[in-house]
């Protein structure tokens, strides 16, 4: 073979290669990075009536959405309860992505039920943590995509928990961009922390600042879930059919990059 011919194979493999190395980065991008038909996650046929019911009030395809949630992702769940939003996280993280979820070992109630989603076809990616919230996860798990905090964030005012050092660590575990997706019940200016046990709620403006002081930056924030009228002076538990329209925020911060 010539030099020059030899030049030109050696020109149309890397160009092959490159090529090649392409089409398998975009393939790649797109098993993990996919948007997720939210409207078919909720409209699942195998999801329960309980959480059915409950969907009536957390508008969960809008709310799916705003955390923008792709497949392959790492989540974890924070408060995660019984797990209604661990498991919508997980549909939506598909089979290629991981959901921890995260609730008090002293729960014992919420603990059992989530462990029983880990046996539903819909919960083969769940990992239940039994941890304290101010130390969430296991050291080897870091570079989360996603943090999800649902009507949680409020009880943690009035529970033993290091709000700072829970909020430090939340920002530690996440990847750089990382997200973090705060949805509570809104206190009345001025109440602050202080009706976390009587009403439920939390002032909007103390939990942006708390979070803020452990280096995130708010980005977004959405409406779907706010009531105006909300006199904001009962208590959000129970829930009951003629409890009124309860007035609830939706924050996305950022762990800077």
């Amino acid at each position: 073979m010539t030099r020059q011919a030899e030049t030109r194979l050696h020109a149309a493999t890397l160009a092959f290669a490159a090529l090649l190395a392409a089409c398998l980065g975009a393939a790649g991008a797109a098993a993990q990075g996919a948007v997720p038909d939210y409207a078919a996650v909720v409209a699942a046929s195998d999801r329960s009536a309980a959480d059915r019911e409950t969907d009536k009030r957390r508008d969960p395809v809008k709310l799916l959405a705003f955390t923008g949630v792709r497949t392959g992702m790492t989540v974890l769940d924070m408060g995660a309860g019984g797990g209604y939003s661990t498991e919508l996280m997980a549909r939506a993280v598909g089979p290629t992505g991981k959901v921890f979820g995260q609730n008090s070992a002293n729960f014992e109630r919420a603990v059992t039920a989530l462990q029983a989603r880990t046996q539903t076809p819909a919960g083969k990616n769940i990992t239940p943590l039994a941890r304290p919230f101010d130390d969430p996860l296991p050291p080897e798990v870091r570079d989360l995509d996603l943090v999800s905090y649902f009507f949680f964030y409020h009880d943690t005012t009035y529970l033993q928990v290091d709000r700072a050092e829970m909020n430090r660590k939340l920002f530690a575990a996440l990847k750089p961009g990382g997200i973090m997706i705060i949805a509570d019940h809104s206190a009345k200016a001025g109440d602050g922390v202080s009706v976390g046990r009587s009403l439920h709620r939390i002032e909007e403006s103390v939990l942006r600042n708390e979070v803020a002081a452990a280096g995130f930056k708010l980005v977004a924030e959405a409406d779907f879930l706010r009531q105006p009228a909300d006199a904001r002076d009962f208590s959000v538990q129970p829930v009951t059919p003629t409890r009124p329209p309860v007035d609830e925020f939706v924050l996305k911060f950022e762990k800077p990059r």
